[in-house]
Order: structure tokens, then C-alpha cells, then sequence
């Protein structure tokens, strides 16, 4: 059974930060992480990671920078903030309250 993708879709941002709260990467290798940890059951979109990318670097959580292209293609880094750390916490409170909240209205009583 794969993952429903309108699921997950609300919590792209916190999968992000999660993945930078682990190291500085670039995209492929964010989506890459994400599709091994979830079996291959679910994968970004391209354009969405880079969307999503895009909103928490104007939102203050992550910065980027080239790396270094003598190791291969030249790439682009996304690193993970302070602002960004406290907006992680803050998001994964957020989704242990959800989760509860969602568990009590779906379980039978």
C-alpha cells in the first residue's frame, strides 16, 4: 500500500528540515534519503522540493550555497538555520498533536 501523497503533501517543509537537521545536502540527495526511508514508497516532486526550498530560504530557515565543483557537478547546498531548527521543533509539536488528534477521531471507540 503506498503512501497518499495528500497525506504527506502538508508536511513537505518539516520533511525537509528534518533531512538538514542531519547535515547540509543538496536536493537529489534530500529526495533520494527520503525515498530509501520510506521503501521507495514515496518520493518529492522535483519542482515541489525546489518550490519548497525556495519558501524556507525566504522564510529565514535555510540558507544555500554552491559547493565545490571540483568533486563532480557543481551543486547547490541547503543548510539549516536557527530560525529553521526552532521552525522544525515547532512543526514536529504540530504533528504530534495532529497525529493524536487524528488517532482519537479515526480509532473506534
Amino acid at each position: 500500500m503506498s503512501i497518499a501523497s495528500d497525506v504527506i503533501r502538508g508536511h513537505t517543509d518539516t520533511i525537509i528540515l528534518a533531512q538538514l537537521m542531519q547535515g547540509d545536502s543538496y536536493g537529489y540527495k534530500i529526495n533520494r534519503a527520503i525515498e530509501l526511508r520510506t521503501g521507495g514508497e514515496y518520493e518529492l516532486k522535483e519542482a515541489t522540493l525546489y518550490t519548497a526550498f525556495r519558501r524556507l530560504e525566504q522564510m529565514g530557515c535555510i540558507t544555500s550555497y554552491w559547493g565545490d565543483e571540483s568533486t563532480g557537478a557543481r551543486r547547490r547546498y541547503y543548510s539549516i538555520t536557527p530560525t529553521g531548527e526552532q521552525v522544525y521543533y515547532a512543526m514536529l509539536a504540530e504533528w504530534d498533536s495532529s497525529k493524536q488528534l487524528l488517532e482519537t477521531l479515526i480509532r473506534p471507540n
